[in-house]
């Protein structure tokens, strides 16, 4: 037996140990507890793939509706649709196209539908049929709309009840070989079938498994459109691999089959689609979907339906804090908030509102081959990096001109990584466990997303487009995006493609679109600098039809700036740099301003006075 005083010792060794951790490495088990998990998922994917056998989140999907059909798995406007009720509707919607005979294993279709069941009957029917879903941003129109379903070539179009007024405005513009059905039983439009009549008498049996089963993690399974940092929206190519690592985000962040996700983030976002959709087939869980976000009614329909996560954006997690404080509004069961882009002031307010609820904040790009999650909830923070996770996911932090609007290479032509505390330029590297699969049908694109020779010779990595700060602790902070695009209600913005369409007013000579920072506000509120046409004046009203008819309301420039001449920089592209710092205020600026006023229906002079109000939030932007 050993003398007291060695066990004494030896106690006295690990209450020192475990301090020195706590004081030294205050988040080591935190962190090897996330990262184990990491591993553990990655790991059991790559077990599969050996016995030859890739278990898709869809195959995920079929063994539930076999293991619990009667759970429910969306709960939408009150009534519920149990795992084998989507089954076998998707399963309808999967024979009604083979029968039909048009489509094949490997044909893109594309969806413009909005919040509802049968986005996912739809998204599911398809997948069990080997056609890869392109998902439509159902706030975009006319040639915007007409680029989005062009540059996917789809065989076909599935468009929702909701949107037929959308679809009857490209309806004469639309490629003839693209089969458009609606979600209706009847339909006033010339060629164009209809789905709900022929669903009813459609067989629910299940479809050949050749026809679904996924041969490779690589192969493509959906395109979501982003708008990146440049030019009309690309169809980013999510491959197996993408959505099952987004599907296990709900997971890796502590939920479980229990929980009842609640969902009001349009579907055609991989946030919604991925993490949460994904997420609830990846927990076997239950998900609540709404049409849309409504402020006022959020914690009622969380108590209704006993939600236990909810998804976020930082805008609505603003809205709700700007809702009026109401008794109980503690008095509910949601534990995890999941999302990204609330602000530190946002973040403490709404803990401080609405209770014990942990904030899991995350950073990844729809296209991009690199995730942060901020599994610590640390405020402000998207994530966390060390030395391990860096094995996994390699990425820098680098140097940046915002003159030049490119990366600072030295004389030998290599970026420079920047100091801890310094904002830089995220990039990720490219490689064949974080590959890069680029832009459906846009290989200039692709390639504009990719650096080369970063650090040596014909490395690759993914250029995100956002600046990233990386503190003495290792946790990360978003900071701004770089490049011709902001991010604003959520949604991010194009500024060429802004730009594009208030140039096809015949008074404008020249518009020059970017975001400004608005005081109280989550992102950047658009703005454009115009130039007119000799002799021609500036019709305000005209403006703002063109812009609410051509553009998804998130995109319409609230700020007009009238300038006689628009400065460029010594590459001849338009300055933005100097006019985002001016911003729009009328005190300052001699060039006459200009506002858009919804409830005039026009551009209105902006005022000392009007400002102000914008500013003091009397005005709602």
């Amino acid at each position: 037996m050993l003398p007291s005083w060695v066990a004494g010792l030896a106690a006295g060794l690990v209450v020192s140990l475990h301090l020195l951790q706590k004081l030294l490495f205050p988040y080591f088990w935190l962190d090897l507890k996330y990262l184990l998990k990491v591993v553990k998922y990655g790991l059991t994917v790559e077990v599969y793939r050996l016995r030859g056998r890739i278990c898709t989140v869809l195959d995920r999907f079929v063994y539930l509706a076999e293991r619990q059909p009667d759970k429910p798995f969306i709960v939408y406007e009150g009534k519920v649709h149990t795992y084998r009720a989507v089954d076998r509707r998707s399963n309808r919607i999967a024979q009604l196209f083979l029968k039909e005979g048009t489509l094949k294993r490997g044909d893109t279709v594309a969806l413009l539908m909005s919040n509802e069941p049968d986005f996912i009957h739809v998204w599911f029917g398809l997948a069990k049929i080997g056609c890869v879903v392109a998902f439509l941003n159902f706030n975009i129109r006319s040639g915007s709309l007409l680029h989005c379903i062009s540059s996917c070539a789809p065989k076909m179009l599935v468009v929702g009840a909701d949107m037929l007024g959308t679809l009857e405005e490209i309806l004469p513009s639309l490629q003839e070989n693209i089969k458009v059905w609606v979600m209706t039983r009847k339909s006033a439009l010339p060629y164009v079938d209809t789905m709900l009549d022929k669903l009813e008498v459609a067989p629910d049996d299940p479809v050949p498994v050749h026809l679904c089963i996924a041969n490779n993690l690589k192969d493509p399974l959906l395109y979501i459109f982003t708008s990146g940092t440049t030019g009309l929206p690309k169809a980013a190519v999510i491959s197996q691999m993408q959505v099952l690592k987004g599907a296990a985000g709900l997971w890796a962040f502590g939920a479980t089959s229990d929980d009842v996700i609640y969902i009001t983030l349009p579907l055609y976002h991989s946030a919604a689609s991925l993490l949460g959709i994904g997420g609830c087939i990846e927990l076997g869980a239950t998900c609540v979907l709404r049409k849309k976000f409504s402020a006022s009614q959020f914690w009622s329909d969380c108590n209704k339906y006993d939600v236990t996560v909810i998804q976020y954006i930082g805008e609505l997690c603003r809205y709700l804090c700007k809702q009026p404080v109401k008794e109980g509004e503690k008095d509910h069961k949601v534990r995890l908030a999941v999302g990204n882009g609330v602000r530190t002031d946002v973040w403490k307010e709404f803990l401080h509102r609405f209770g014990d609820i942990k904030i899991c904040e995350f950073y990844g790009a729809t296209e991009g081959n690199i995730c942060f999650m901020n599994h610590i909830s640390k405020i402000g923070s998207v994530g966390r990096t060390n030395f391990f996770y860096k094995l996994f996911f390699p990425f820098e932090l680098i140097k940046y001109n915002f003159e030049k609007e490119e990366p600072i290479r030295t004389e030998h032509g290599w970026c420079v990584r920047v100091k801890k505390g310094e904002a830089g330029l995220l990039i990720s590297k490219v490689n064949s466990k974080n590959p890069f699969f680029g832009y459906a049908g846009n290989k200039r694109d692709t390639e504009k997303k990719l650096l080369c020779n970063v650090f040596k010779k014909e490395d690759f990595y993914f250029n995100t487009g956002d600046l990233m700060v990386q503190d003495e602790e290792n946790f990360l902070y978003f900071c701004d995006r770089t490049g011709d695009s902001f991010r604003w209600k959520g949604e991010n913005v194009a500024t060429t493609e802004v730009a594009d369409v208030i140039g096809m007013l015949d008074f404008i000579q020249e518009a020059n679109v970017y975001g400004v920072s608005v005081q109280g506000h989550e992102g950047k509120a658009g703005m454009a600098s115009v130039i007119l046409k000799p002799n021609k004046f500036l019709d305000l009203k005209q403006l703002y039809e063109h812009v609410v008819t051509y553009l998804p309301s998130y995109a319409c420039p609230l700020f007009l700036r009238l300038q006689e001449i628009m400065e460029v920089t010594g590459t001849f592209k338009q300055q933005k740099f100097q006019l985002v710092g001016e911003g729009f205020n009328p005190s300052a600026i001699s060039d006459p301003l200009y506002f858009f006023d919804s409830s005039k229906k026009s551009y209105v002079l902006l005022t000392k006075e009007l400002h102000d109000e914008i500013l003091s939030g009397q005005v709602k932007l």
